[in-house]
C-alpha cells in the first residue's frame, strides 16, 4: 500500500508539473522580420537572425522541455508587406515573438498587428518613443534605444562643447521626426538654438540639395537625424562640399559601427555618437562579439547584440513563468533584471522601454586605432535613469 501511495504521489506530481508548463503547440518559435536585402540589412539583416540563433543555442535549444526555433523573413522596409508577414507568422505559423523590425513605421505597423493578435513584439532597430509613448501596448517592448537617450548623450555633449547653433537634415518619416525633435528640446535646454531644418526621403540617392541648404544655414552643427544609409551619405557629401574646412561639424545623432566602418576613420574621425552598445567596452563584449564576428564577418551593431539580449531574456522568463503565455512572460521579464554583456543595470518598464546605461564616445584617429573595428574611444557612461528619461503620461501603463 505504501509503495502504491508513493507511486500515486509521483504520477500526481508530474501530472501537476505538466499542467504548470505549459507551451502552445509544443514549441517556442521566434520570427526575426528584418530587412535582409535593403539599406538596413548590413546593421540589421543576417546579424539579427544570426544573433537570435546564437542566442537559441546558448540557452540550449530547449525551454521547458520543448524546443525553440528561429524563422526569419525580409520585410522590404515596407508597412503593408511586414503587418502581412507578422499576421501570417502569428495566424498560420504559430510564431510567439516577432523581434528586430528596422525603420519605425515598419515597426509601428508590426505593433499594431501584434496588439490584435495579442502576441509579442520586441523591437530592437526602431528608435521612435512613440512605441513606450503613445503608442505603448502590453504587447511590445523596446529594448536597445530610443530617440530621447540618443538626444541626451550626443546633442548635450556637442553644445557642451560650443556646438550650439543647429541646422537639422532630418529622414522623412517617424523615426526621424522623432530624433529631431527630442534632440531640439535637449539644444535648447541646454541654452543652443535651432536655425533651422530640411526633410528629406529616407534611403534618397542624391542628398546634394538638403546638404546645400545646411551649410547655407551657417550652423555650426548639421544634426544628422537619420540612420544608414542616409547618415553616411551626408557625411561623405560633407567632406566633398567642404562642409567641414568651412567650419562647420556634422553630428550623428544615430551612427552605428557599420556606418563607420563603411565611412573610414579618415571620413568618421571625431564624430560624437552615442551608443547603447560597443563591441571592445570589456571582457564581456568581446568574447560574445569575438563569437558573432565568426559567423558574419563583422563586428555586431548594438541592434544585433541586442537582439540576443532580448531573446535569452525572453527564453528566462518563459522557464520562470513555466508557459508561453503572452502576458504572463511579459510579467516576468519585467520583474527579472536585465544584466549581460550588452545591458547594464537594465530593467524593463511597464510602458514596455527597456531601460539600461549608455556610452558617450568618439570615433578615433586613423593613427589612434591599434586593430581591426578598433574605432571609438569612451568618453562617458550615462545612466540609464538620465538618458531615457521618465514614462511618457501618454501611456496608459507608465501608471501601474
Amino acid at each position: 500500500m505504501q509503495r502504491i501511495s508513493f507511486v500515486a504521489l509521483c504520477a500526481l506530481a508530474l501530472a501537476s508539473g505538466a499542467a504548470q508548463a505549459q507551451v502552445s503547440d509544443d514549441v517556442v518559435k521566434i520570427g526575426v522580420l528584418t530587412d535582409l536585402s535593403g539599406p538596413a540589412a548590413t546593421a540589421t539583416g543576417p546579424g539579427s537572425v544570426a544573433a537570435a540563433q546564437m542566442a537559441v543555442e546558448d540557452f540550449g535549444g530547449k525551454v521547458l522541455g520543448k524546443p525553440i526555433t528561429v524563422i526569419s523573413a525580409d520585410h522590404q522596409i515596407k508597412p503593408d508587406i511586414a503587418a502581412g508577414i507578422a499576421r501570417q507568422w502569428y495566424d498560420r505559423d504559430q510564431v510567439d515573438l516577432i523581434v528586430d523590425v528596422p525603420v519605425s513605421a515598419v515597426g509601428l505597423a508590426v505593433q499594431t498587428v501584434a496588439n490584435e493578435r495579442k502576441k509579442l513584439f520586441i523591437t530592437h532597430s526602431t528608435g521612435t518613443a512613440d512605441f513606450h509613448g503613445k503608442f505603448c501596448s502590453p504587447y511590445t517592448m523596446q529594448w536597445v534605444f530610443d530617440t530621447h537617450a540618443l538626444a541626451v548623450g550626443t546633442a548635450q555633449e556637442v553644445v557642451k562643447r560650443g556646438g550650439n547653433t543647429w541646422f537639422f537634415l532630418t529622414a522623412d518619416y517617424a523615426f526621424g521626426h522623432s530624433l529631431e525633435h527630442d534632440a531640439s528640446e535637449v539644444i535648447v535646454k541646454n541654452g543652443g538654438k535651432v536655425v533651422g531644418a530640411v526633410r528629406h526621403p529616407f534611403a534618397t540617392p542624391d542628398l546634394s540639395s538638403f546638404i546645400l541648404q545646411a551649410q547655407a544655414s551657417k550652423a555650426k552643427i548639421i544634426g544628422l537625424a537619420s540612420g544608414p544609409p542616409d547618415n553616411i551619405n551626408a557625411i561623405k557629401l560633407g567632406g566633398e562640399f567642404g562642409v567641414f574646412q568651412g567650419g562647420q561639424q556634422m553630428a550623428g545623432l544615430l551612427v552605428l559601427i557599420t556606418d563607420v566602418n563603411a565611412l573610414g576613420l579618415k571620413a568618421a574621425q571625431g564624430l560624437v555618437l552615442t551608443t547603447s552598445f560597443y563591441w571592445d567596452m570589456d571582457d564581456k563584449t568581446r568574447e560574445w562579439s569575438k563569437k558573432f564576428f565568426a559567423k558574419i564577418n563583422r563586428m555586431p551593431t548594438m541592434w544585433q547584440a541586442g537582439v540576443y539580449s532580448s531573446v535569452i531574456h525572453y527564453l528566462k522568463a518563459i522557464a520562470a513563468a513555466g508557459t508561453d503565455d503572452p502576458l504572463k512572460v511579459a510579467a516576468k521579464m519585467r520583474d527579472m533584471p536585465v544584466e549581460d554583456f550588452f545591458a547594464r543595470n537594465g530593467h524593463l518598464r511597464p510602458d514596455g522601454l527597456m531601460v539600461h546605461d549608455l556610452v558617450l564616445v568618439q570615433v578615433k584617429k586613423p593613427e589612434d586605432s591599434k586593430y581591426p573595428w578598433d574605432y571609438y574611444q569612451i568618453l562617458a557612461h550615462i545612466p540609464g535613469e538620465q538618458a531615457f528619461g521618465p514614462p511618457d503620461p501618454a501611456c496608459s501603463l507608465a501608471k501601474q
